[in-house]
């Protein structure tokens, strides 16, 4: 099933896509399905960020191949976790904004899960039933600025810097889909979830165990290897296999 959010004229709403079309819900999807009764054409509607999340936590240095590009021989022997703000989502379409205090930009192709419930403590036989579903998030980071801040919440958190979509799918095989990026065309990264040194699985559990989460959080699983930066009239697509293809274009800030 496919999850999305739509804009309808200046009203938002949760619907379901089928085939070409969106059938709306009347309310969120975080509990029992209630259709409002309109199924309109995908073309008469716009996808905005499937979710607005509480938080968003991103795991570092997830891909064996992507820490040795930045310089790291070897994972870190727990989960690396940092928290992106609500307010870095952005949606298919919308552009991912280049801030004047970075002279360097990168992307991030990455998998993102939905948390559907509140839980705490997870167990790993019961993730299952605390996920929503997944969807393409792009985990934009000002490169220069993490290297000189000495941690990542500016690098990782201004407005437009983490995209997400463009739909949410809740049904995907997490440990064998390939994740690809492309910069005006061209691929930059290309890879697996079965590379990643700790499965979704582990994640969600392990994260839990650290951190309430609420309906509607987010975590992002890392990058492959093959970051590299964008600039202004770049356009940007993560597509990940049985989900789809999130697209933005790169603007600057001013």
């Amino acid at each position: 099933m496919r999850i999305c959010r739509v804009a309808v004229g200046d009203e938002l709403h949760y619907g379901v896509i089928e085939q070409e079309a969106v059938a709306l819900l009347s309310s969120h999807p975080f509990g029992p399905f209630e259709p409002e009764g309109r199924v309109l054409p995908l073309s008469e509607v716009r996808l905005v960020a499937p979710v607005l999340p509480s938080k968003i936590v991103a795991v570092g240095k997830n891909y064996l191949a992507h820490v040795r590009e930045m310089g790291g021989e070897a994972p870190p022997a727990d989960p690396m976790i940092f928290l992106k703000p609500s307010t870095a989502v952005v949606g298919p379409g919308e552009p991912i904004l280049l801030p004047w205090q970075s002279e360097q930009v990168e992307h991030e192709a990455e998998l993102a899960v939905v948390i559907g419930r509140l839980c705490r403590d997870v167990p790993e036989d019961r993730v299952a039933e605390v996920v929503l579903g997944y969807t393409c998030a792009n985990d934009v980071t000002a490169r220069d600025l993490q290297r000189t801040d000495g941690q990542w919440g500016r690098a990782k958190g201004f407005d437009s810097f983490c995209p997400l979509g463009p739909w949410i799918e809740t049904d995907l095989d997490v440990d064998t889909a390939a994740i690809e990026c492309r910069v005006n065309g061209e691929v930059r990264q290309s890879g697996s979830t079965g590379d990643m040194v700790r499965d979704v699985v582990e994640l969600v559990s392990w994260i839990s165990s650290v951190m309430t989460l609420l309906p509607g959080d987010v975590i992002l699983t890392g990058t492959p290897s093959g970051v590299s930066p964008v600039v202004a009239g770049d356009e940007v697509s993560v597509t990940i296999a049985g989900i789809g293809t999130l697209t933005n274009p790169v603007v600057d800030r001013g």
